[in-house]
């Protein structure tokens, strides 16, 4: 999945102050696999104004939304269908050392910044589905806070990027726990005002209230940010109407 947002986000790296531009070949490329890795890749992403570790808590490609704009090819099988916490925490180390140590600024797709890959400045659980969707989210949690610490990543954050329909599971919630003792934070996808366009972009069996139940639930217990894609479909960009909806989908 590619969000498009601002053209660049400025950061401060190396004690200087420096764009990320939208336009790089490595910003646009946030393909989740590296080398011989199966759950962890490394990204450089405007949001996080530099590296971000990514974790694919999903390399079964399974996911409760099928968004028109989606690039997972779900033509071509997964490489697993479950998550060996055990090597996702040994490759999430492995990940960290390669950038600390400059290996990750010697990768020909890194070549382009390589001044930005040696602090991680969060790790992500988004991948090839919706995270939330593994049994035993809050282990996955706890798995990599321990790597966090370990690593001596203190002001490294730990975000989940959701579509938010799991939000309300026990177990996520437990996740969530974890993440806010941990830098944590949500990012949720909204990307309509009404059940109508809502099902036409995401493309779900899922209620449209049910997703909106789940921000505003999570909002009132910690702040979360919320990540929308406005774009063309069949030519046609997002109604007036429904932009007016998502602004105040209550109409309150």
């Amino acid at each position: 999945m590619r969000t498009w947002g601002a053209a660049a986000y400025i950061g401060a790296v190396a004690e200087q102050t420096i764009q990320i531009k939208g336009n790089l070949a490595v910003v646009q490329d946030h393909a989740r696999q590296f080398s011989d890795f199966t759950f962890v890749y490394p990204v450089i992403s405007r949001r996080s104004r530099g590296l971000s570790i990514g974790v694919n808590l999903n390399p079964d490609k399974v996911c409760n939304f099928d968004c028109i704009y989606c690039e997972v090819d779900r033509r071509i099988p997964g490489k697993v269908s479950r998550v060996d916490l055990n090597q996702m925490r040994d490759e999430l180390k492995a990940m960290i050392h390669f950038a600390r140590d400059g290996g990750l600024a010697r990768e020909p797709k890194f070549c382009e910044v390589p001044w930005l890959t040696r602090e991680v400045k969060d790790i992500a659980f988004s991948g090839d589905g919706e995270p939330t969707m593994i049994a035993n989210f809050a282990e996955c949690a706890e798995a990599v806070a321990e790597v966090k610490h370990a690593e001596g990543l203190d002001q490294a954050k730990i975000v989940l990027i959701t579509d938010a329909a799991g939000l309300d599971k026990a177990d996520v919630r437990r996740g969530l726990e974890v993440m806010d003792a941990n830098q944590g934070e949500v990012w949720g996808k909204l990307d309509a005002g009404t059940e109508a366009y809502f099902h036409l972009v995401n493309r779900t069996t899922i209620r449209f209230d049910r997703i909106l139940h789940n921000l505003l639930a999570t909002a009132r217990v910690r702040p979360i940010v919320i990540q929308s894609l406005f774009l063309k479909v069949h030519g046609e960009a997002m109604p007036a109407a429904e932009l007016d909806a998502y602004c105040d989908p209550h109409g309150d």
